[in-house]
C-alpha cells in the first residue's frame, strides 16, 4: 500500500508552488500580505480548496478574496504549467477561519489567566 495518496502529494506540490507564485509573481495590493495556509484536493483531483489568512478585519478579508478570485486564471496557469496534470483543479478561495479561532481561545485563556492571577494569594508553606 502506498504510504501517501496521490491526492496529498499533489496538494504538497501545490502549496509549494502557489506560495511561490504569491510571494513572486502576484503584484496585487490586496494579496501583499495574504499568506496560504491550506489546501485540500478532490480524490478525483478535479477541485482545490485553497485556504488563506490576512491580518486585518473584514475588509481585508473581502478585498484578498477579490484579489484571489481577480487572479485566478493566472495563478491556474502558473499551476498548471507547473504540476503537469492532464485536467487542473478548479480552484476555490476560502478565508481560513481557523487563527481568528485560536486567537479568540488565546484571549479566554489570557482573561481567566488574569482572573485567577488577581483573586488568588500565592500560598505559604
Amino acid at each position: 500500500m502506498k504510504p501517501y495518496e496521490r491526492s496529498d502529494r499533489i496538494r504538497g506540490h501545490l502549496l509549494r508552488i502557489l506560495s511561490e507564485t504569491l510571494r513572486r509573481h502576484i503584484k496585487d495590493p490586496r494579496l501583499e500580505a495574504a499568506v496560504i495556509s491550506g489546501a485540500k484536493l478532490t480524490r478525483d483531483l478535479r477541485i482545490a480548496r485553497v485556504y488563506y489568512t490576512v491580518p486585518g478585519g473584514p475588509t481585508r478579508i473581502e478585498e484578498a478574496r477579490q484579489g484571489f478570485e481577480s487572479a485566478r486564471g493566472f495563478i491556474k496557469r502558473t499551476l498548471a504549467r507547473e504540476l503537469g496534470l492532464r485536467y487542473m483543479p478548479n480552484l476555490e478561495f476560502f478565508y481560513d477561519e481557523s487563527f481568528d479561532y485560536g486567537e479568540r481561545i488565546d484571549q479566554v485563556l489570557k482573561s481567566i489567566e488574569r482572573e485567577n492571577g488577581s483573586n488568588t494569594e500565592p500560598s505559604e508553606k
